[in-house]
């Protein structure tokens, strides 16, 4: 592609040197630039990839995108915003695949990991061929890629969007993050659904409060970028969004909703209940436990529905539909007692899990978890504190702890476990906590190891040691 046929897809300031180059690739880390590739420069809020140019260049780079000039003797496109370039060019770049696509964007705190892989249940069993983009990885026509973003950065998103237009793929299930939403990744796409879930706590060391953590979900919902938006009535959040989007369904069981559920049922390793979609009533059975899946199912229901899919197609597909990974997944059993693995990071997360499962169990319900390093601390008391309320005994241990201390992390779950006055004991290293968490189990308890759910990582000081909570339980157990 050359730069003068870039252009006209981007908004640009000033443009030095010859616009007749042409560029073979697109790339924003100096470190993996290949010769031909276009390098894009832009100040984040740690590094300055202007720094990096003439690396760029020197590793062979033809063309920069940037926001001031370099001494580099390569064309420069001048841009007021350089990361908000790199998706209207990954588009462009990649013959705008999404528009061959119909898109849906899952965006929420919890849920989207589990609505995307109903959906994709739903219209397999519809018989179209549909793509899942996520915190699990990507999955398409027998395609299985591992995990690294919730939302991919855009190059690699609208590369991957370009494999699924050759290989046949109609629909993709895509989780929108909120850092997504704020750092333009998605910029330019345009979704045939927008669902939103949840928005609870989470990300306040970025987002710094709840209010603009809030805003920015919000903002995925306008007319431009969602033609229809799936919304949960019974989140603070939702409601607004329901007031101010005009094609607009709710779904939810508190206030009143387009698609809601009646004669919930729950076991340990199903939920059961009637849907109302659009006042067409039939009963759903779902393989997995929860009522937080039930808002998932709804979601997903509403959106197919949207799409053109039969009813019956819909329930046929959320019960063939055998489990999530990581999401309050049944992952072993144990002298009698059930061992699930869940994803729950949150304070939200983590009650919904624990409340689920507590008035399932017949004996003792013990909750392992920990907090990550580097992220919002001001979460930490308040998940030890639900923790502590909604089970009988409690092991704190670490989770991904970064560049933190894992001990003062667990001091900090501390603070809101000590003031319940409830039996509960600290155990570093997490392969040892589990271990011991399970020698304590008998006939009828329940264990939730939470936190890291599908992970097959641990971070520690940088480096990610190779870890996964089911493979470990399952290695302990025998």
């Amino acid at each position: 592609m050359k730069i003068c046929e870039m252009l006209q897809y981007i908004k640009y300031k000033n443009m030095i040197g010859d616009s007749g180059v042409e560029f073979t690739g697109l790339c924003t880390d100096s470190n993996k630039v290949k010769k031909g590739d276009l390098f894009f420069c832009y100040k984040g809020n740690e590094f300055d990839s202007h720094k990096y140019a003439e690396e760029a260049v020197a590793g062979g780079a033809v063309a920069l995108i940037c926001e001031k000039k370099t001494e580099c003797d390569v064309p420069q496109i001048i841009v007021s915003d350089g990361r908000s370039a790199i998706a209207p060019s990954a588009r462009a770049f990649y013959g705008f695949a999404d528009d061959k696509l119909k898109l849906v964007g899952i965006t929420g705190t919890n849920g989207k990991t589990t609505t995307s892989y109903m959906l994709s249940s739903i219209f397999e069993c519809a018989g179209r061929k549909a793509g899942v983009i996520g915190t699990l990885g990507i999955s398409y026509a027998d395609k299985i890629i591992s995990p690294e973003l919730t939302t991919p950065d855009p190059i690699y998103l609208h590369s991957v969007l370009a494999d699924m237009v050759k290989c046949g793929v109609e629909y993709v299930f895509m989780e929108v993050s909120a850092h997504a939403i704020y750092f333009d990744k998605i910029e330019g796409l345009k979704f045939e659904v927008g669902i939103f879930t949840n928005c609870t706590q989470d990300h306040l060391d970025f987002f710094g409060n709840m209010h603009d953590y809030s805003e920015c979900k919000k903002s995925f919902f306008t007319e431009k970028r969602c033609k229809y938006a799936v919304v949960n009535s019974d989140d603070k959040t939702g409601e607004q969004i329901i007031r101010n989007f005009k094609s607009v369904v709710s779904y939810g069981l508190k206030n009143p909703a387009d698609v809601f559920a009646v004669d919930i049922e729950e076991s340990l390793k199903s939920t059961s209940f009637v849907i109302n979609l659009f006042d067409e009533l039939y009963e759903i059975n779902l393989k997995i436990t929860a009522l937080h899946n039930v808002y998932n199912a709804m979601s997903a229901s509403a959106c197919a529905k949207l799409l053109g899919v039969d009813t019956a197609d819909i329930a046929d597909g959320l019960a063939k539909l055998k489990s999530v990974t990581g999401r309050l997944e049944l992952v072993a059993r144990f002298n009698g007692a059930d061992i699930f693995v869940d994803f729950a990071h949150t304070p939200d997360g983590l009650e919904k899990s624990l409340q689920a499962l507590k008035k399932l169990c017949k004996g003792k319900l013990y909750c392992l978890f920990g907090c990550g390093g580097n992220r919002d601390k001001t979460k930490r008391p308040i998940m030890g504190r639900i923790a502590g309320e909604n089970s009988d005994f409690c092991i704190v241990t670490s989770d991904n702890p970064r560049y933190e201390d894992p001990y003062e992390i667990i001091t900090e779950i501390e603070a809101g476990l000590k003031p319940l006055n409830k039996k509960y004991v600290t155990v570093t290293e997490r392969e040892t906590a589990t271990e011991y968490a399970i020698n304590l189990l008998e006939k009828g308890d329940i264990l939730l190891v939470a936190g890291k759910g599908g992970e097959y990582y641990q971070e520690i000081m940088g480096i990610k040691h190779s870890y996964n909570d089911a493979t470990v339980i399952k290695r302990i157990i025998g």
